[in-house]
């Protein structure tokens, strides 16, 4: 994005901001990542999910490098954006890519706040479709819909049986990373060991919702933390939206909410600014298509070498705020 464009989109989100109350957050952040001990002779292929703009987060490319040529490519089914990298015959050794981005992430606040509300949201029959059907780890029959009939039992509207399948995930899971099996979305998983990672939480919700008839959306990138200005990012975080015919895409963090119940009100229907998203949706085929499965979802680099996947890759991502001036500019 030009320079003097992107300085009237900073001026544009400061004013909207200033108006609704909602918070922003600028920051610098660093997606980096080293490809070790590459086989030399060997075709290698590198993919990594592209951050974008959208309605809550204005995205500049401040510098994108790599040992092998970055190409941008976009996958076909949620429109993801991605960088695309080979050698047919990689010389051997490490690989290494980084991409910096100056990026502007507002607050998303739908339910409680001055917005209007939409009187005809609608998606289009595919959009509808696609949120409403299956993933491969996220069934929308059997035990969850079971879940979801009862939880959701006299309840008469959209949004009132999605804030039932909200607290239902709310009570009955318990973020904890032990063991194994967490972290995979995998809704059977989540129903027999009630816990698991921010995966779990909205895999779970997103599964309840869609056997109702909500449709519900997967995404995912990176969290900041709230009070730190500067650091390592250790992992990913991701989250969700429903979609109701008065509000529109409705945001939830239930997650978020179980280490933080004081704002469980406030994650139904609000994704705060401390975060940046990377890509959508779930059963993920990249372009150029990858020779293996479909990625369960698309946060980290994925790498395959000689027409196989290849685990070895050193992660590296960190963020530092950019301090804000009168008017919220830079």
């Amino acid at each position: 994005m030009p320079r003097k464009l992107f300085l009237h989109a900073l001026l544009f989100l400061a004013v909207v901001s200033f108006a609704s109350g909602q918070s922003v957050r600028h920051f610098i952040f660093h997606y980096a990542f080293t490809v070790r001990d590459v086989p030399a002779g060997k075709r290698a292929r590198i993919w990594f999910p592209a951050a974008h703009s959208d309605d809550y987060q204005e995205v500049r490319v401040v510098a994108a490098k790599g040992d092998l040529p970055l190409k941008k490519t976009r996958e076909a089914r949620f429109g993801n954006e991605l960088y695309y990298a080979e050698s047919s015959k990689a010389k051997g050794g490490d690989l290494r890519f980084e991409v910096t981005y100056d990026v502007v992430r507002r607050e998303h606040v739908t339910l409680g706040s001055q917005r209007p509300r939409l009187e005809n949201a609608s998606l289009q029959p595919k959009e509808r479709n696609e949120f409403l059907g299956p993933d491969k780890l996220v069934p929308v029959t059997g035990l969850p819909a079971q879940l979801a009939a009862h939880t959701t039992a006299g309840e008469t509207t959209e949004l009132g049986k999605a804030r039932a399948i909200y607290d239902y995930v709310f009570a009955n899971m318990r973020y904890d990373k032990t063991g194994s099996g967490w972290g995979r979305g995998d809704v059977l998983y989540a129903c027999d060991a009630k816990k698991g990672n921010c995966t779990d939480f909205h895999s779970l919700f997103i599964s309840m919702a869609r056997s109702q008839g909500i449709p519900a959306r997967f995404e995912i990138g990176f969290p900041l933390p709230e009070d730190k200005t500067a650091g390592d990012i250790a992992g990913y975080h991701c989250w969700a939206e429903f979609f109701d015919l008065k509000n529109g895409w409705i945001p939830v963090d239930i997650s978020e909410a179980w280490k933080h119940p004081e704002k469980k009100d406030y994650f139904f229907g609000a994704h705060d600014a401390n975060r940046i998203q990377l890509s959508l949706g779930r059963d993920l085929k990249l372009n150029p298509a990858q020779q293996g499965d479909a990625l369960n979802y698309f946060v980290y680099p994925y790498v395959e070498v000689d027409a196989k996947q290849y685990p070895n890759v050193k992660l590296e991502f960190s963020f530092a705020d950019v301090p804000t001036r009168a008017a919220g500019i830079q």
